[in-house]
């Protein structure tokens, strides 16, 4: 079984968590060692559990609470080079304990306990940012956010999954008409941003299968999108989609900002 459920998703702070019967990880520690705990614990868990924390990259509002937890729980760390040399040379995390990285190549498999877990490389600007799928047997799932576009090569490691975590981060229309500064529209909008909400439906249209099980929306701007929104676009473009699926096929869920959301599992 594997199971997977968001403690917080959004520009303030991202943590999820992903286990099987025999591990347990968190992706990002962007939000406090004591919400990572409340979390972990409303969903049967804690962190002195879990066996890993992978990072996505180095931003705040996926770092930091790193330093507090991997100080305080002694966790090992899973980054690329290029994310552990960012995240040392800035202050975000806070000091980190000597020998808890565990450098990861992008595209290259590596193993926590029984899970297989893939880092692939995705356009965001930040040092050498990564996404992350992770199988147990034959059940496989994904995290993808933090993304400006998506490309052939992504949508070809997406095939088969079975249940997708996805970046809808904005609705266009409110990030051109909003107060944001110009400069940060034009770098959300760009190809080392955030998916819109359109772009985040039209990839899950294009990794849909008879198998597939449940779509998770997270990464959501506090300023530029809202739940019900996010949920409606993505359903209309995979109606739309020139594929035999439809939004009703499957469930679809929108990840909470400052809470843990529903757990999904896959036998």
């Amino acid at each position: 079984m594997m199971r997977l459920c968001s403690i917080a998703s959004g520009s303030s702070g991202n943590c999820i968590f992903a286990g099987s019967d025999r591990a347990g990880i968190l992706i990002d520690a962007g939000i406090s060692g004591k919400r990572t705990e409340e979390g972990l614990n409303g969903i049967g868990h804690t962190l002195k559990e879990m066996d890993g924390i992978l990072i996505t990259h180095e931003h705040s509002d996926h770092i930091g609470g790193l330093g507090v937890i991997s100080r305080k729980y002694g966790i090992p760390v899973y980054a690329t080079r290029g994310t552990v040399e960012a995240i040392l040379a800035g202050r975000s995390a806070g000091e980190l304990p000597e020998g808890l990285f565990r450098e990861i190549e992008p595209d290259r498999e590596f193993t926590i306990g029984d899970l297989t877990i893939l880092p692939i490389s995705v356009s965001h600007d930040a040092a050498q940012p990564v996404a992350y799928r992770m199988r147990q047997g034959k059940r496989s799932m994904a995290v993808i956010t933090d993304l400006g576009r998506y490309d052939a090569r992504l949508v070809g490691l997406l095939q088969g999954i079975d249940v997708l975590f996805l970046e809808a981060n904005h609705d266009v229309r409110m990030l051109q008409a909003g107060r944001y500064p110009y400069y940060l529209k034009q770098r959300i909008l760009g190809d080392k941003g955030h998916l819109s909400n359109e772009a985040a439906g039209r990839l899950l249209s294009e990794t849909l299968h008879d198998g597939f099980r449940t779509a998770v929306l997270g990464h959501l701007s506090k300023e530029n999108n809202y739940e019900r929104l996010a949920y409606e676009t993505v359903r209309l473009e995979i109606d739309m989609a020139d594929t035999p699926y439809h939004a009703g096929d499957f469930p679809i869920c929108v990840a909470k900002r400052e809470s843990a959301s529903e757990v999904v599992e896959v036998l």
